[in-house]
């Protein structure tokens, strides 16, 4: 028997005194707790209840009665309707001080830590960042579609342009959807695993403007793939390379293990702190190429080195971090388990003349229990693991290891938690925890945590 005060369907009158940690308004209705996305604490509004749990329901915002003060007017006429963006309709001071607050509310709760966390490291300019845009290609009345899907589905918004990518990145994917409607080529159903195309994917170089452009299909053959490459060539004159890939597995992950070459480079180059970075379709590069140098010159703050130690960088992609470090360490010991990253970092060593890298494919927990094993340890150990944090058996590792410095890149203040209340249970204490807005209009922030060893 339903026990809470609202029903599905009911048009209900609230006040939003709170944001939970996917941006979504908290407010109560006789006590009974309701999220609205598209909210601001202080909005008074009326909501259409969604689905009810046990302890909570969902709604969507039906008027605002009273605007909070830091409710502003959200610039993209696509904000609402589509699921990219979940805080355009916050004051950007705002949004940082509520990430601030989602960090801090996520040690205490997760890991019983009471930290002070700093304030969050914003944008002078939060528009126009993303450097990478993966996007589902659909079809609607036999037109192509293309756009970020709704919230909490897979309908696709159409769309000409999102306002937090590089204009090269929206150029790309209007010249793609062109193209393919005019050769019609088949269109990826994900109901019947029918079709070609599935995503577009579009990097572009703040350095140096050029854009790689990938094609994600169902199937290795790609009719018209010349033809294609010509109006491509054509249309798009900042074309570094157009990569196809090749994923016919059922499901949400975007691309395969399987590439070709159709035209141009693999890759595309991109400079940072100094050093001149080589990126493929496959390798990890923060999104946010002005906020990545302040994230890693807050590493590099953080590290200290003095240019005695081993570094481990965990998880590292194409070697960035490692990279940026490498000048003030004795030596840089990095690990990635995709095989065309663990490449581009060792090209990255080459390309910036550094001789004191050394980067290893392999999976962390695997390869770093070996290491330790076998004697080689660690002064500083750098990790910046995937969305669902570190796995038990490499923190395992690490608190035997026990380096002088541990530093904790993470993109998930959850995750994060739960593996500071493990490392601070096995002889780790938390220095600072810096986070940085490496994505400005959504909920997800990136964090910094500094930790040192607990001496004996």
């Amino acid at each position: 028997m339903n026990s809470s005060p609202v029903s599905r369907g009911q048009l209900i009158e609230l006040n939003i005194y709170d944001l939970n940690n996917k941006g979504e308004g908290v407010g109560r209705y006789h006590g009974f707790t309701v999220f609205v996305p598209g909210t601001a604490a202080g909005d008074q509004v009326t909501a259409s209840v969604l689905s009810v749990q046990k302890t909570y329901a969902r709604a969507l915002l039906h008027s605002v009665l009273h605007a909070s003060d830091c409710r502003v007017t959200p610039p993209c006429v696509h904000h609402g309707a589509c699921g990219g963006c979940q805080l355009q309709h916050l004051a950007y001071n705002e949004q940082l001080g509520l990430k601030r607050r989602l960090v801090a509310t996520a040690l205490q709760r997760l890991a019983g830590l009471d930290l002070a966390v700093q304030p969050v490291l914003g944008m002078a300019d939060p528009w126009r960042y993303r450097n990478k845009a993966q996007i589902p290609v659909g079809s609607a009345n036999g037109a192509v579609v293309t756009g970020f899907y709704a919230p909490r589905s897979h309908r696709i918004i159409s769309m000409d342009s999102c306002l937090l990518q590089h204009p090269a990145n929206d150029r790309a994917i209007l010249a793609v959807r062109e193209a393919l409607q005019a050769l019609a080529i088949p269109i990826y159903d994900e109901t019947s695993h029918t079709g070609l195309v599935r995503h577009i994917m579009v990097r572009t170089s703040f350095t140096t403007g050029k854009t790689l452009l990938v094609l994600a299909t169902n199937g290795r053959q790609l009719p018209e793939s010349k033809q294609l490459v010509k109006m491509l060539s054509v249309s798009l004159g900042n074309l570094a390379g157009i990569v196809q890939n090749i994923n016919t597995r059922r499901g949400n992950v975007i691309l395969g293990n399987e590439e070709q070459l159709l035209c141009g480079l693999p890759y595309l180059e991109e400079k940072l702190g100094g050093l001149t970075f080589r990126v493929s379709s496959r390798s990890f590069l923060q999104v946010n190429t002005l906020q990545a140098e302040v994230l890693y010159a807050k590493v590099r703050e953080y590290a200290a080195l003095t240019g005695r130690e081993t570094v481990f960088d965990l998880y590292c992609g194409a070697g960035t971090i490692g990279l940026y470090l490498s000048r003030q360490a004795k030596k840089v010991v990095g690990v990635e388990a995709i095989s065309s990253a663990v490449t581009d970092a060792r090209a990255n060593a080459q390309i910036n003349n550094i001789a004191n890298t050394e980067f290893l494919q392999a999976q962390a927990e695997e390869l770093v229990p070996k290491l330790l094993a076998g004697g080689y340890r660690a002064g500083v150990v750098v990790i910046d693991p995937p969305r669902k944090g570190c796995d038990a058996k490499l923190l395992a590792t690490l608190t035997e290891m026990r380096p002088r410095r541990l530093i904790y890149v993470s993109c998930d203040p959850a995750t994060l938690a739960r593996d500071l209340r493990y490392l601070t249970n096995h002889g780790f204490a938390v220095r600072e925890v810096q986070p940085v807005d490496m994505f400005p209009h959504t909920s997800h922030v990136e964090t910094v945590v500094l930790m040192s060893r607990v001496e004996k």
